[in-house]
């Protein structure tokens, strides 16, 4: 047997008997409703509990969209969440756990009322601005008048207000916790949303062993009504 395929097969044996003695560090990147630095988002309890079922400790860091991407895909952390489907192709040390936590509604923003958007093509006219990392808006906004991109939602929103773009790109739910937590009245979610998206886990190949469980707890979680149950209990969660 090939020596590489000899060690790769002992260290999942390795990790299966052993990963619950492991601490899993996952990374993830969202504000709230989704994931807050106590850990109280909907997302973050989500997650806690999946693995609680899968009997494996976790903990959660936070680092700047695209960081926490390299951060997984080079194994510097064991797994990162929330994530659109299909990463595999560009990092390819992710594994994505195939049963979904929430959905994203990808909206713009901005402090125009009279933009009309329908569609990817509808933002050519405007300057845009979003953050790195963000693969679904670097995948598909491509067009744009010019293409700002930040490191976080605080620098986002600054780039609408500063006049540096015509509108924004965020998640709906998170850019409106946003604007009702820094109390901002001059910027709107604009409507419909251009893409809505199921959101995922994945955990860097290495923890490969732990993807079938954690995707059974998480579709247990739906049935028995515990997904439901965090989502109504964490405010401006979706419903």
């Amino acid at each position: 047997m090939n020596l590489r395929i000899f060690l790769f097969l002992a260290a999942m044996v390795l990790f299966t008997h052993g990963a619950h003695g492991r601490v899993i560090e996952l990374s993830a990147a969202d504000g709230p409703p989704y994931s807050t630095s106590d850990g109280a988002g909907v997302a973050d309890r989500i997650i806690r509990e999946a693995f609680r079922r899968a009997g494996v400790p976790v903990r959660v860091l936070y680092a700047p969209s695209e960081r926490s991407l390299v951060n997984v895909n080079e194994g510097i952390v064991d797994g990162e969440y929330l994530r659109i489907s299909g990463l595999q192709s560009k990092y390819p040390n992710l594994v994505m756990v195939p049963e979904p936590i929430c959905e994203y509604e990808f909206t713009a923003f901005a402090r125009n009322r009279g933009i009309r958007i329908g569609g990817w093509e509808s933002l050519r006219p405007y300057n845009v601005g979003f953050i790195t990392g963000w693969k679904i808006l670097e995948e598909n906004v491509t067009g744009a008048k010019s293409l700002t991109k930040v490191k976080d939602h605080d620098a986002l929103f600054e780039v609408l207000r500063s006049d540096r773009a015509d509108l924004i790109i965020f998640e709906r739910l998170q850019g409106e916790a946003y604007l009702k937590r820094t109390g901002e009245k001059g910027i709107i979610s604009l409507k419909p949303p251009l893409a809505r998206r199921k959101m995922y886990l994945y955990l860097n190949r290495r923890n490969a062993p732990l993807v079938s469980k954690l995707a059974d707890a998480l579709r247990q979680m739906k049935q028995d009504g515990t997904t439901r149950r965090i989502m109504s209990s964490v405010q401006g969660a979706p419903r």
